[in-house]
Parts: C-alpha cells; structure tokens; sequence
C-alpha cells in the first residue's frame, strides 16, 4: 500500500513555520514528512534556509506517529560524515524510530560554502559511498578509526545511538545513482515518476521503499498557481545538470531568466485547483512503482492546501 507524504520545504518557511506546518500534517492524516536539507535557497525569492537537523528534532518532538525524514542531506563536503552520523543517531532516538534518512550526492549551491572544491559526479558517488560505511560502522555504537580515500575518524564512538542502525535511503535521478542506490542503500529518493530510476534500481537488487516528490501548488485559481511557482519555484524548470553545477542563488535567478510562465504551465507541476488532477499525479507515480509519495505545495497557502488534500485527495487513498 502507498504511503502519503508532504513536503516542509526549508527553502520556503522558517524553522518553527515548518514544525507548525509538520504537525497539521499529522492532523490531516499525511503518512510522512520530508525536510530539505538547504543552506541556501535556491533561488532569493523564497527567502528561508534553516538548519534542517533543528527542525527535525522540532517535529520528533511535537509530532507523535507520523514518520519523518530528511529529503535528501549531503554527508560528504559541508558537513563531515562523522558529525552527520551524530545528528541522525540523535534524531531517531528523539523520533522513536520514526526518522529516515535520506541522502544524495548534493548540490554546489549548498556544499561549496566551506571552500572545498566541488567534485565531478563520479567522485561524489565515491564519496558518498564512503561516507555511508563509515556511518554504519560509527551506529554500532563501538569505537570506530577509519582511514579511507576520502575521509578521517579517529577514536569515535556515538554513545547515544538508537536501538536499530538507520536505514539509508539513496537520492537518484538517473540509472548511474540507481544502480548504487539498490548495490549499497536501503531504499531510493527520486522526484517525479521516473519509471526508468524505480527499473535501474530493482535491476541491482533494491528491495527497500521507493520515495519520489511532486510538485504542486494549490490556489483559487489555476493562473494565480502559476504565476506563484514562476515567482518562487523557478528552479524546477532549469534544464539538464544546472541545478547540482550552480554555485549560488544569483546564479540561479539568472538561470531563471530563461524560464516563462509558459513553461509553468506545460510542465508536471501540478497547478490545476482540480482535486481529480492531484489524484492523477499520484497515481502516475504509484504506476511507476513508487510506494512513497510526497507533495511539495509551493507557496504560502500551506493551510489551504492542507485542508484541500484533507478533504478532497487523501480519502482517494485511504
């Protein structure tokens, strides 16, 4: 059976805006969260980049049974696989086992900030790799050294550590990622219904859950949605590698410039106020072989689109 989810999206909202919004989302009978892991917007306009391992002991504490995760962190280039590991441990004993932890291979819009260099893809698949074993070995709660290609642990032991290691579920958007994602995760993250990412990942061996993001935007009208993603979502129609190779969000915004209201309306972001069309967009991933969906409402009609769903998309489901 799938299970439904929404987006706490940390670009948009402060921290104590994303737990309020997290906790209605409980109410209205969502099955799970995501929290984006950003330092930085994307792009200006959308204004907000908490520190996401706050928020999410802000929901594990204010929430009571409905999963939460972190879609998706980078644990190789801005923050040290070590400390990573310290902070999802921390989590899931607040959450009481309800945390999963996402990760990818990241964006230089977030990870660049420390001044390290930015790697081409296939060093940050290395990294990534390399950064998952030496997570695992620190959640067996011994004391850990490791001296690999990429990264140093001397004497580090986590002694607040849950009950169960913590699943580690893969960010991928093509079959190179996919294909790591089902040899060394416990589950892949993808956006949209991307049949083709679900195919590469069984074809490895992935057994674990299959999570993808939609992108919405619920409001009075369906113009009125459109104008709000081209003003605060632009980023989601910048074509080809842009959104992982761009350093900055004034990069972004010039990216940006080449995306129209046009385009908003021809792409896969829902903004039809239609419930049946939600419907369908789920469905559409469901088909392609996710059993995890989630919803990204863009813009400030959080409440309205909680209630909207409520009422009108998640009994389609139930």
């Amino acid at each position: 059976m799938v299970e439904l989810g929404f987006t706490l999206s940390s670009e948009e909202y402060g921290p104590n805006e994303l737990v309020e919004y997290g906790v209605r989302a409980e109410e209205v009978g969502f099955d799970f969260l995501s929290v984006s892991d950003h330092f930085h917007p994307w792009v200006s306009a959308q204004g907000e980049s908490p520190f996401v391992w706050s928020v999410l002991a802000g929901l594990a504490s204010q929430t009571d049974e409905i999963e939460i995760g972190v879609g998706v962190t980078c644990p190789t280039i801005r923050i040290h696989p070590v400390n990573v590991a310290h902070a999802v441990a921390t989590t899931d004993v607040m959450a009481d086992g309800r945390f999963t932890f996402g990760v990818g291979t990241g964006e230089n819009l977030n990870e660049h900030v420390t001044g390290e260099k930015w790697p081409e893809h296939d060093v940050r698949l290395e990294m990534l790799s390399e950064s998952m074993d030496l997570m695992r070995d620190l959640w067996d709660g011994e004391n850990t050294s490791h001296h690999g290609e990429y990264y140093t642990a001397e004497n580090a032991r986590l002694y607040t550590i849950p009950e169960e290691i913590p699943e580690i579920v893969v960010s991928a958007f093509g079959p190179q990622t996919a294909k790591m994602a089902g040899e060394e995760g416990d589950g892949l993250w993808c956006s949209g219904p991307k049949g083709e990412v679900v195919e590469a990942y069984e074809d490895a061996g992935g057994e674990g859950p299959k999570y993808t993001q939609l992108h919405c935007c619920y409001a009075d009208s369906e113009d009125e949605a459109i104008d709000t993603v081209h003003e605060l979502w632009p980023n989601g129609f910048i074509p080809g590698e842009l959104g992982q190779e761009l350093p900055s969000p004034a990069h972004f915004q010039q990216a940006a410039t080449m995306v129209d209201r046009e385009d908003v309306a021809e792409g896969s972001t829902v903004t039809d106020p239609d419930p049946q069309t939600h419907i369908d967009s789920i469905e559409q991933a469901i088909d392609a072989g996710y059993d995890h969906v989630y919803v990204h409402q863009i813009g400030p009609e959080q409440g309205k689109a909680l209630e909207f769903y409520e009422e009108e998309v998640l009994p389609s489901f139930q």
